[in-house]
C-alpha cells in the first residue's frame, strides 16, 4: 500500500516537469494605414482616426510603413514603460524622506 501511494506520487511528481504541449499562437504585429483607422474607430467613434503627423504613411528607414508602423508602436510602448518608471521614482522619492538633516 505504501510502495503504491510513494510511486504513484513520484509518477505525478515527474510529470509535472514534463514539457506542456502548446498549440501555434500567431501574433500580427505589423499593420497598415486601414488597420489603423479600424482600430481608431472602435476605440474613440467621435474622433476616429486622428493623425496630424502622417505618420501612419511615414517610411522609416526604407522599410515600407508597415515597418514604420510596427516601429513606432514598439517605440511608444517603450517610452510609456519609461514614464511610468519615472512616475513611481517620483512618487518615492516625494514621499520617503529620511530622518536626518541631508545638509
Amino acid at each position: 500500500m505504501k510502495t503504491g501511494l510513494v510511486l504513484a506520487s513520484i509518477a505525478a511528481g515527474a510529470s509535472a516537469f514534463a514539457p506542456a504541449k502548446q498549440g501555434a499562437s500567431v501574433s500580427r504585429t505589423a499593420a497598415s494605414k486601414a488597420d489603423l483607422e479600424a482600430i481608431a474607430e472602435k476605440a474613440n467613434p467621435i474622433v476616429k482616426f486622428y493623425d496630424p503627423l502622417n505618420l501612419a504613411e511615414a517610411d522609416f528607414y526604407g522599410m515600407g510603413s508597415e515597418a514604420t508602423i510596427g516601429f513606432l508602436r514598439q517605440s511608444e510602448i517603450k517610452h510609456g514603460r519609461i514614464a511610468m518608471f519615472a512616475f513611481v521614482g517620483y512618487i518615492v522619492q516625494s514621499n520617503f524622506v529620511f530622518p536626518w538633516p541631508q545638509t
